[in-house]
Order: structure tokens, then sequence, then C-alpha cells
């Protein structure tokens, strides 16, 4: 990351000054070079990329950090911008903090300029007349006596900056009249809770210990093992936790067999539905043994920092069942067996916003939500206020706050290589199918339609509650004893599709399940 900056300080197009970096990473091979390189090969060529923003272009350049040079450089000139940092967002911030318009509207609130708590929703244009700059939306909400802010929104002001220009590009007030919702009952730590104890019967400790020590290990870092499964692990500045070159050790012959080339979290989406003025832009782009793994990444000034714990690895038994059976003794003996389920875990928890999503990859991909809700202020204290529930777009939670209407969708590019590459996506139906007259006493029953995608569109999928369906990924070259197709697929519980000749991606909702 050093080299990186070294070498570009000393790049002429961008001389005297280094432009904001805002994205730095390691260029990594072609799928194909990985896959064919064997110990003892040479190292491909190490390259780096970045992302920079210069004089309102965005920037792409290719490093060669063992020459120690620029080798590629393209301007975009597409739709889009970088991805905004974290010093984009305090500016915006200071920007929108400074205009007298806006505080002038605060303080008629009755909130003090010193208990503002703003926030950065989304970035990006909605609209001709913000298209083509980096403009991002700054709203704010009152700290004033509770730790949750988001339930005091200052409803209806919304101020528009243009980072670049470090100016206000628009302002707008449509909550006059409504008040900033009371701090009463918003406190949600335990102990905040001493004060007034709940009528419950507490919870015991519970402890669940490793006396021998952990099953997995971790190598060279990144290269994680446990049981007969392998794969490297690595933190991503934009993705997060990225899992590659997955395999499992095959339990007969002992020989590894690849799983899964690349999965990470390539997209969230979370639409808020609610068209008023301050809302349509709301969308978010976002005692055990345990291995904990730093992030590494780069400011926009060039200067790496640490981000420490950023994921943890550890193993998890719940007191789940990974298999079980008994018998009926009828002929005078019985068969009981239980076998524990013990999962390894690779967890990374990611505040966006007013959320916190838990991203636990166990051969089982689960995202969970946790945080806080995101509060829409309205003049209605009780439901019998609301006239009309067509004017509210979401639940009356408390009083003066709306709990808004929206959804989570998490999308997965997982590029799956059951044993090579040769992988086929299918889908599988389960119809309705009646029995013919006199052929059983059964009138109907369920039979699976198997069809086998051929192209992109062939594989795109629209759920339907009552028309079951499940999608697998199986590796057509490979036999087994009793199918003629290779037993190993990938089952969805959400909809989503991945493409024989592209990286696949999964699109689901938060807590989703996909199941290998």
């Amino acid at each position: 990351m050093k080299k990186t900056i070294l070498i570009l300080s000393s790049y002429e197009p961008f001389l005297p000054s280094l432009p904001p970096i805002h994205t730095l990473s390691l260029d990594e091979p072609d799928k194909e070079e990985v896959l064919g390189w064997k110990e003892g090969d040479p190292f491909p060529l190490r390259k780096a990329q970045v992302i920079a923003l210069w004089n309102g272009q965005s920037h792409i350049l290719s490093i060669d950090l063992d020459k120690g040079r620029v080798t590629a450089h393209e301007i975009h000139h597409g739709s889009g911008y970088p991805t905004v940092s974290m010093n984009d967002l305090t500016v915006a911030i200071q920007v929108a903090l400074s205009y007298k318009e806006s505080n002038d509207s605060v303080v008629q609130k009755g909130v003090s300029l010193s208990d503002l708590s703003c926030i950065t929703p989304s970035p990006g244009w909605y609209g001709p007349e913000e298209e083509g700059r980096r403009v991002i939306k700054v709203q704010c909400y009152s700290g004033q006596d509770t730790p949750n802010y988001y339930m005091r929104p200052i409803e209806g002001i919304t101020v528009t900056v243009d980072i670049d220009k470090r100016e206000v590009v628009k302002f707008s007030n449509i909550g006059r009249g409504i008040p900033v919702p009371k701090a009463d009952n918003t406190e949600y730590r335990y102990k905040g809770q001493e004060h007034r104890p709940l009528k419950m019967k507490p919870v015991k400790p519970i402890s669940i210990e490793q006396p021998e020590g952990p099953s997995f290990s971790i190598e060279d870092d990144h290269i994680v093992k446990w049981a007969n499964w392998e794969f490297h692990l690595k933190a991503d500045q934009r993705a997060g936790m990225v899992i590659s070159r997955v395999k499992v050790s095959d339990p007969e012959t002992g020989i590894p067999r690849s799983v899964m080339y690349k999965g990470f979290v390539s997209e969230l989406f979370v639409p808020y539905m609610d068209p008023d003025e301050g809302w349509y832009f709301q969308v978010i782009y976002g005692c055990r043994h345990a291995y904990y793994m730093d992030g590494i990444f780069v400011s926009s000034n060039g200067k790496p920092f640490v981000q420490p714990n950023m994921i943890c690895v550890f193993e998890r038994y719940a007191g789940d069942i990974s298999w079980r059976h008994s018998e009926i003794p009828a002929f005078g003996y019985a068969i009981r067996e239980a076998r524990p389920k013990v999962a390894l875990v690779t967890r990374m928890a990611a505040s966006v916003g007013n959320y916190d999503y838990i991203f636990d990859w166990n051969f089982k991909l689960m995202v969970s939500l946790s945080g806080m809700l995101m509060m829409k202020g309205t003049v209605h204290q009780n439901t019998d206020h609301i006239s009309s529930q067509e004017e509210m777009t979401g639940p009356l939670v408390s009083q003066n706050v709306i709990g808004v209407v929206h959804d989570h969708f998490v999308t997965y590019h997982l590029d799956m290589d059951f044993d090579d590459t040769n992988n086929t996506f299918i889908k599988v139906n389960f119809v309705k199918k009646e029995t013919l007259p006199g052929t059983s006493p059964r009138k109907s029953y369920l039979k699976d339609l198997r069809e086998t995608a051929k192209t992109e569109k062939d594989a795109q999928i629209k759920l339907k509650l009552y028309e079951p369906s499940e999608f697998h990924v199986t590796n057509p070259s490979r036999r087994s004893r009793n199918r003629g197709i290779e037993n190993k697929d990938i089952s969805m519980v959400q909809n989503g599709v991945p493409s024989r000749t592209m990286p696949r991606r999964f699109p689901c909702n938060a807590n989703c399940v996909i199941k290998f």
C-alpha cells in the first residue's frame, strides 16, 4: 500500500499533489491464471488498482508494483462516481452545519445546535438538476436526553450539498408544524433500565468451553482450515469479507475438491417507501476460542489505516442436532444415535447508518439485522389522531414518529466451481400432477420438473409464493453412484440466479439463508 502511494506521488499527470484516493486494492490476476498456478510456479506480477478523483473525473489506474510504475491509466466517462469516502461525508456535514437557513430552522423547532446529530442517508443524484454532480443530502436529529437520536428526527429539513464545490445547492423545509418527538422511553441500553426493573425472571449465564482448543487453524494469516474444509479469507475495503478458493477434501479419497472460487456481498439495497420530499431519496447502499482479522485500508489522502478486529472466525455450538435417529425395538434391540452440530463461522458486522448487518458464513450464508429504526416525524401522537390510513407510509410506533415501510435486499456474488468450472444451473419447479383414474387411491401428488438454463435469460427467476421451487448448481461432468450427476449442489431459499459464463449473483433480503 505504501509502495503504491509512493509511485503515485511521483506520477507526472498528478503532480504536484496526490489526488483523493477512493479505492486502493491488489489487482487480482485473471481467474484462469489463478486456477492454473501450482505451488512452486513463479508468482504472477504484483499489481495494484487505484480509483482516484481528479479534476471532477474518475481515474482508474493499474500499477506494476515490481517495476514501480503506472502501466494503465483510464478516465471513466460513463455514469457514476467513485465510492463516497469518509472525508466526503465529513465535508458534507460540515457544509450543512454552517448553512444559516438550516440552523435557523432547527432553532425554531426548539433544538440547540449543540445537540444536533447529522447523517448522510444516501449519496447520488435524483432528477436532471442534480445530474452530473457529486451531491449528497444531509438530515439531522436531536440527541438531547437520548442515546438513540434516530427516535428524535427533525422532520422535513433536508440540505443538499455539492461535495466538490463544498456548497449547499438546495435547502428544503417541509416539516413546519411537525414537532420533534420527545426523548421519553428512548433509552435502550441495559444500564439505563436499572431505574425501572422489568417484571421478568432474569436468564442465568451460560458457558460454552473448548478445553482442547479450537478445531480450526489459520495459516499465512488468511488460509482457514477446519475439518475437511479449506478456504482463503480476506478483508476488502468495499465488499467487506471475501471468501475464495473454497475446497473440501473427499472423505473417501482425501483429495481436495473445489466448491467455490469466490464469494462476497456485492450490493446492499434498502429502499424506503415514502414519496415525501424528505424521504423519496432514502436508499441505503451497507468465552470461546476466536481468531480476529484486521483490515488494512487507505484513506482519501493515501495514508493506510487499520480497521481492527474486522472479521472473526470461531466455532459455534448452540445445542442443535446435526443428525439423529432412533429405531423402535421391534426385534429386541434399539438403535439411538445423535450427533451434535458444530459449525465454523466467519463473521463480519457492518454498521450502515441506523442498521447493523451481521454477515455469517458457515456454508449457510446468513444475514441478520439489528440496530435502530429510521423514524419519520409526524404530527400524530396516537392512532386516534389519524383520519385516514392512506396518508400513512408506515405504522405509528410511538408519539410523533412513524416507522416507514422498507425492505432490505442483499446481493451475493457467488462464483461456484463444483469440482471445476464446468457448472450448470438448474431450476427445479414442484408442480401438481393428477393421477389417472383407477391407478391410485390418491388424486394428486407433487412432481419435480428440472429445467437446465442454457442462457442467462433462461436463468432469470421470479418466485411465486404458491409455486414452490429450488435452484441447483451442479457439475454435469462428474458422476455419482446413483444419480449419474455429482451429488453436490447449492439450494437457495430466496430468489437469485447464477450464470454459467459470468460471476453468479444471488439477491436475497434480510435474514435469508443460502444452503450449501
